[in-house]
């Protein structure tokens, strides 16, 4: 029996607008899979392309920290290289937050919430970039290239970044990013990152699509080959690379610590560091990693897990340095703070499941396939003194850049079109 003429016309509509959105969807996933080609690391700025240029009167280099002396300046201009799955969205909110409150210009990418990552960063790919056009904070998720980093921001800027142990990245990148990994879905039993470390070379492709989330992340976020050979000598030369590059090395597993050094170097106040804990995974969604499987996933990430053991040394060097009863004063500090902050601020005072958040500005992005991101509500009566900070402390990343003028209009597409297929 043939369809009445309305409902032919609903079904035809229905068809264009299903048609429409997924040319748009292989536009966008073509968009991802193929990003500007960077051959090596030579600089990718046309040549001529001016440097930064400081405003009058800034200061040329960076003074020391001296957070126990009287006349440090809060220092302004900042490169946040945002590692992956590395309480590095928690951070971020500490950054977006800071330079909003000062009214400082970033650095942001244009149209998604990345540097078309994982394409090695380029200056081009800044949101009104023009030479010469200098920054005072570059945060967002890239390939570290440090030239074209460095050409974006004054001459005293603050390099920093965060590690995390890397058998514990390793299993939060496995099941954020795994169905984005064509080939761990070869992958058929319940516990498929117990099936993959096994025997990862059974599986593993390093040409494959989205291959460099499984191995040896923060190398590759780094700006470095996380295929390189173990033995090589640029392992340790690029590690020693990282160490001149970056001011301070923060570790997701001592972040108070790593915050109170932070301070420190920036002579910040106690309010700049508060935080609550963004875009962490739902406790249950997953199992922990065994003895075994803990020590075959260090094994399969050793890079990553060089790195981490050199930085984690010097990060407790730092710490002597800083002088361990001082710390300890400190973090008490920072946590009472934070305990206050979460009183005033959070609905029922801890975080919840996706399906239990109340206000959509408040839902953080999830993971394909999975609701496993927590998030919170806000509490309906706070103050007029707290009331933006505790707004600002837990509105999630692309929210929060929508709410600082970023043009996200890739990653709103994408959206769209994961709440129609319910992804």
């Amino acid at each position: 029996m043939p369809l009445p003429p309305k409902k032919r016309w609903e079904s035809m509509a229905k068809g264009l607008v299903l048609g429409a959105l997924f040319t748009s969807f292989l536009l966008l996933l073509y968009s991802y899979a193929v990003p500007p080609l960077h051959a090596g690391l030579a600089s990718m700025t046309p040549e001529g392309a001016a440097p930064c240029s400081p405003a009058p009167g800034e200061p040329e280099t960076a003074t020391p920290a001296n957070g126990s002396v009287g006349g440090c300046q809060p220092r302004h201009n900042i490169v946040f290289m945002k590692t992956h799955k590395t309480a590095s969205s928690t951070l971020l909110n500490i950054l977006f937050r800071f330079g909003q409150k000062h009214g400082l210009k970033f650095a942001f990418p244009n149209g998604r919430n990345d540097f078309d990552y994982p394409a090695f960063f380029a200056r081009s790919l800044v949101q009104d970039y023009h030479p010469g056009a200098c920054f005072n904070i570059i945060c967002n998720h890239m390939r570290f290239h440090y030239d074209e980093v460095r050409g974006l921001v004054p001459p005293n800027a603050t390099f920093i970044t965060v590690l995390r142990d890397p058998a514990r990245l390793f299993e939060s990148s496995f099941h954020y990013f795994g169905s984005v990994v064509p080939f761990t879905w070869k992958l058929s039993s319940h516990d498929k990152l117990a099936e993959f470390l096994q025997d990862p070379d059974r599986y593993y492709d390093p040409n494959g699509y989205n291959a460099h989330y499984l191995r040896n992340l923060l190398f590759f976020d780094l700006g470095y080959d996380s295929g390189l050979d173990p033995s090589s000598p640029l392992v340790q030369e690029h590690i020693l690379e990282v160490e001149r590059r970056f001011h301070l090395v923060l570790l997701q597993e001592y972040f108070d610590e790593s915050l109170v050094l932070l301070k420190d170097l920036l002579c910040w106040e106690l309010e700049d560091v508060l935080y609550f804990k963004l875009n962490a995974r739902r406790a249950s969604a997953v199992p922990r990693l065994s003895g075994e499987l803990y020590q075959r996933a260090t094994a399969w990430n050793v890079l990553d897990a060089r790195l981490y053991r050199h930085f984690n040394a010097s990060f407790w060097r730092k710490v002597e340095a800083f002088g361990r009863e001082r710390m300890a004063r400190e973090v008490a500090a920072l946590r009472r703070a934070n305990e206050h902050m979460r009183r005033i601020c959070i609905d029922g005072g801890h975080a919840v499941d996706a399906a239990a958040i109340q206000d959509s500005a408040m839902q953080p992005w999830q993971p394909l396939g999975a609701k496993s991101i927590l998030g919170y509500n806000l509490k309906k009566s706070i103050g007029q003194r707290h009331a933006q900070l505790c707004r600002r402390m837990l509105t999630p990343e692309i929210q929060y850049l929508m709410d600082l003028g970023v043009n996200l209009w890739v990653t709103k597409l994408w959206k769209l079109i994961r709440d129609f297929l319910q992804w």
